[in-house]
């Protein structure tokens, strides 16, 4: 079978007309007699593209793009517009919502055929060049140029070296920058009104971070140090900005990064608030070993006290506890992982 593709129209003899001509071509279709059973449909069918009619009884397709548009399984998904009117107005509303295309009603089979093919494969295309590495990031915002604009942004992007414990950022500056993990890794943390240190989350090579408060337009409200030597990509805000704008496929990789980002720190509250200091230490040594891909790390007990929302000195002594279990060897500042099962299976 080829390409998934859903058709969320409510006349049934050009519904069926649509599924006929797609099946023949070789397309995997399914397809919904109106807007709320199409969003239902997407989120089941997991279509590689939707072909939606506007005018529609419950839920019209404006509504279904919009819906669909802010959800994080279903953001990416190329979104073509079946319509009867051809007035400008609805063009313009549509597009301004994020559709890819559009299609006038009655349509020319090999035109609709011709605009399919071309968004599937731009579709498929910006997907698999971002491979999170630094050629794939490259080539990534390469092919999600979308004017010679944003070519000349994209011109002003640098590399930027760090070593371990330089800080990239504090609570209180104006961001300019979003930040692309080229090597190395990232600690974001918090400081209470104790000077207590808190680490939110770990960044590795090929993630992204500093996207909330460019987003909320607002000064940073945590701080951000490397956890060893580092290479940054610093992409201008401008070039950010226009990427969420006029990609949709890159603006849904970043609505699914802030679902998994309120996800975690949700996580991380709960575990702060019931799980006892072995669990969160343990988990701690887990991310740490996640983020540097590796059993053997080397740490400072600061930072597994950061992540573990504990003491240091309360730290040392959980590790010392581990040690003598047997599910990690402590060399100077180093900690392999001997029994990441028992780690992981920690009593709460």
């Amino acid at each position: 079978m080829g390409s998934k593709i859903l058709v969320i129209e409510d006349n049934n003899d050009v519904r069926d007309n649509l599924t006929e001509l797609l099946e023949l071509s070789g397309y995997e279709v399914e397809s919904a007699e109106n807007g709320k059973i199409g969003v239902q449909k997407a989120r089941e069918f997991n279509p590689d593209l939707i072909l939606c009619d506007i005018m529609m009884p419950e839920l019209d397709g404006y509504g279904v793009l919009r819906i669909l548009s802010t959800t994080p399984d279903t953001a990416h998904i190329p979104f073509i517009f079946l319509t009867a009117k051809s007035e400008k107005d609805d063009f313009r509303k549509g597009m301004g919502l994020g559709a890819d295309d559009y299609i006038t009603k009655p349509y020319d089979d090999v035109q609709l055929l011709d605009t399919i093919t071309i968004r599937l494969q731009k579709s498929a295309k910006i997907r698999s060049s971002f491979d999170k590495s630094s050629v794939g990031f490259q080539r990534f915002l390469d092919e999600a140029k979308a004017q010679k604009e944003f070519e000349k942004l994209s011109e002003n992007r640098e590399t930027r070296h760090y070593h371990k414990k330089d800080l990239i950022y504090e609570a209180g500056q104006h961001p300019k920058w979003l930040y692309f993990v080229e090597s190395g890794s990232v600690k974001v943390y918090q400081i209470n009104d104790f000077g207590k240190e808190f680490t939110v989350n770990v960044y590795k090579q090929g993630d992204f971070f500093g996207y909330l408060p460019l987003l909320k337009e607002e000064p940073y409200f945590d701080n951000a140090a490397c956890l060893d030597e580092s290479f940054l990509r610093l992409i201008p805000i401008e070039d950010f900005m226009l990427l969420v704008l006029n990609n949709r496929e890159f603006a849904a990789k970043f609505i699914k990064m802030l679902a998994n980002l309120s996800e975690d720190t949700e996580k991380l509250l709960l575990e702060l608030a019931y799980s006892s200091v072995r669990k969160r230490v343990a988990n701690a040594l887990i991310k740490f070993s996640e983020v540097k891909e590796s059993n053997v790390m080397s740490l400072l007990r600061d930072d597994i006290a950061s992540m573990a929302g504990t003491a240091k000195e309360t730290t040392i002594r959980t590790l010392s506890d581990f040690k003598s279990e047997g599910l990690i060897t402590i060399d100077d500042k180093k900690i392999e992982i001997i029994n990441i099962e028992k780690l992981r299976n920690m009593p709460q």
